[in-house]
């Protein structure tokens, strides 16, 4: 593929997130604690998980390992911690979650599973046939860029998998219903695994220093903005006792 139309891609795909922000800040996502059978078909949701995550694991891994560039060193580390967060979210994560009998639209996970894909392609694409050791010399790893990314990567995936346990730890087997979580970073915000997972690609975008992961920042943003602001809502309308001081997203701020 020519750089120019790669490009363009990824600029188009930049461009569809913002334009779709104010949409989809409107529109509850039905899936959770918001689920609706109002959207069609419904499927087990820890199945809805692996099936929705996994083309963000596949497609990037081959389309880094099969690429055609000359893999620099320095990328291994962006594939190693892109695939480490994967294999959790994909493989992981969903065996954990305490949640049997629930379900999720057949339409979200459909929505979700075209998301990663693109994601997982314009990163896998990019990293395993564009980048050149010119680009990511081994010195790059001395690099604020890449050090400061990393510490933010890691930061994130701390707050994103601290906060994931303290929820799935909710409940104990078989128990349903919810409870407000007072443990970690629920102390300061609604929703911190959406907190940490903004702040980790954030990160990942920083340290790699690339338009690709730019746009998967940006749409994480657009993606959990939305949803922290809407379980914030419901946090709030559902338990009276709700600390009046805790935020959506942002500590202190939003």
């Amino acid at each position: 593929m020519k750089e120019s139309i790669f490009f363009m891609i990824v600029y188009a795909w930049i461009a569809i997130a913002i334009f779709i922000f104010p949409v989809v800040i409107r529109i509850v996502a039905p899936y959770g604690r918001h689920t609706t059978r109002k959207w069609g078909a419904m499927i087990d949701n820890h199945a809805g998980w692996i099936l929705m995550e996994l083309p963000a694991l596949l497609v990037f891994a081959c389309f880094y390992l099969f690429g055609s560039g000359t893999h620099p060193t320095v990328t291994w580390v962006f594939f190693t911690l892109w695939i480490f967060h994967y294999i959790n979210r994909t493989l992981v994560f969903p065996f954990r979650l305490r949640t049997k009998g629930k379900k999720m639209p057949l339409a979200i996970v459909f929505m979700a599973i075209g998301f990663n894909f693109v994601n997982g392609f314009l990163n896998g694409y990019y990293l395993g046939s564009m980048a050149t050791e010119t680009e990511y010399p081994l010195s790059y790893m001395a690099d604020p860029r890449f050090i400061g990314g990393i510490v933010l990567f890691i930061f994130g995936m701390f707050i994103n998998w601290q906060s994931d346990n303290i929820l799935i730890h909710l409940r104990k087997p078989g128990e349903t219903g919810y409870v407000i979580p007072q443990k970690g970073f629920f102390r300061w915000v609604s929703c911190p695994n959406h907190f940490g997972e903004i702040v980790e690609w954030s990160g990942f975008a920083l340290m790699t220093w690339s338009s690709p992961a730019l746009a998967f920042a940006v749409w994480t943003l657009v993606n959990l903005m939305p949803r922290a602001l809407h379980h914030h809502k419901w946090y709030k309308e559902t338990f009276s006792e709700y600390p009046s001081q805790r935020k959506a997203l942002l500590p202190f701020i939003l």
